[in-house]
């Protein structure tokens, strides 16, 4: 809440590295229906590959992994009857809180649809979802010796009503006045809400289903094909480093909210760079083994790995994709660390 008591000071000049990430947010925006109609058959491959990328690497970030890659999509798939223990518990959570948002029905934003999500996100475990914290609780970080070092002080618990309400309240007024970007609007709902800290518990993963539907309600449907939950999985260290720097000071509402902004949107910025790779390279034509050279060497990540490129090129298979890495090896133009599932490969 404290992050909309005064937009116009607090976000009003907007760095000129994020006005350039901005632009290409928009531009890719205005790319996505020219997509939708030449490409759906594509469209709807990226759509069921990101849903459970997101599942899976949001729940990551917590520490909840289901190490059986075979059982773990199982779960995603809801074609699981029994749930062994707490990680397929709410990684099962996550998908039913995620697939309730990609139904048209959720709107509108308020308490009861944060409430509905996290009781979805609990439901098959132990722990009762679909309340506000009934202790005042903190955020810490564990260092590498092992101590634990206090992140920040989220609200009370008896302000916590009032400041959530007061949240969507300002959001969605803000949103209806328009004389701020969009996305910088959900990026500071997405911090107040973290900084909030309404539940004992699943504050980040409900933050992060809710930014998807927030930014496709906002006309930024790439969340849909491209998983920002593994962009954030993947830099980690970036995304706590943001949020420590922004909510210092927030309770004061002195705060500054560039730093978790600028990762935000650069986030968000990197995501429209690699849809318009994913659906350039189906638009390229070439042979299959073509594809996966350009993807490789042109708009893969730093480090990646044979899923990655699955991901990326719906309808090559495994063996094509292992064969032109072979090849590119060979050239001496990509490196291998690793064997089997679990290798990572990286450009020369």
């Amino acid at each position: 809440m404290k992050s909309f008591e005064d937009l116009d000071r607090l976000v009003g000049a907007v760095p000129f590295d994020v006005v350039t990430h901005l632009r290409t947010i928009d531009t890719g925006r205005g790319s996505e229906a020219l997509y939708r109609d030449k490409l759906p058959a594509l469209l709807t491959s990226l759509a069921d590959r990101a849903r459970v990328a997101s599942i899976e690497a949001s729940s990551a970030i917590e520490g909840i992994v289901v190490e059986n890659r075979t059982r773990a999509a199982a779960i995603v798939s809801g074609d699981v009857d029994q749930l062994h223990d707490r990680s397929e518990q709410e990684l099962a959570g996550y998908r039913s809180a995620l697939d309730y948002l990609y139904q048209e029905q959720w709107r509108p934003l308020n308490i009861g649809l944060v409430l509905h999500l996290h009781r979805l996100l609990f439901q098959y475990g132990a722990t009762p979802g679909g309340q506000l914290k009934q202790v005042e609780n903190l955020v810490v970080d564990r260092l590498p010796d092992g101590t634990r070092a206090k992140r920040f002080t989220p609200v009370s618990v008896a302000s916590t009503p009032a400041y959530l309400d007061g949240l969507i309240t300002r959001y969605s007024a803000a949103q209806d006045a328009g004389r701020h970007h969009p996305v910088v609007l959900v990026g500071l709902f997405a911090l107040d809400l973290l900084t909030i800290h309404p539940f004992v518990d699943g504050n980040g993963r409900i933050t992060r289903a809710l930014t998807n539907a927030l930014l496709q309600e906002a006309g930024y449907d790439v969340t849909r094909y491209v998983s920002l939950e593994t962009t954030i999985a993947r830099s980690a260290d970036a995304y706590y480093a943001s949020l420590l720097s922004s909510t210092h000071r927030w309770h004061e509402a002195t705060h500054d909210p560039w730093p978790w902004l600028r990762y935000f949107i650069g986030v968000l910025a990197g995501s429209y760079d690699q849809f318009t790779a994913l659906t350039a390279s189906a638009r390229s034509g070439g042979s299959k083994q073509d594809r996966v050279r350009d993807y490789v060497l042109h708009h893969a990540p730093e480090a990646f790995q044979i899923g990655d490129v699955r991901t990326a090129l719906p309808g090559v298979s495994d063996p094509t994709i292992r064969l032109v890495l072979a090849q590119l090896k060979a050239e001496g133009l990509i490196d291998v660390d690793g064997t089997g599932r679990g290798a990572t490969w990286s450009i020369v």
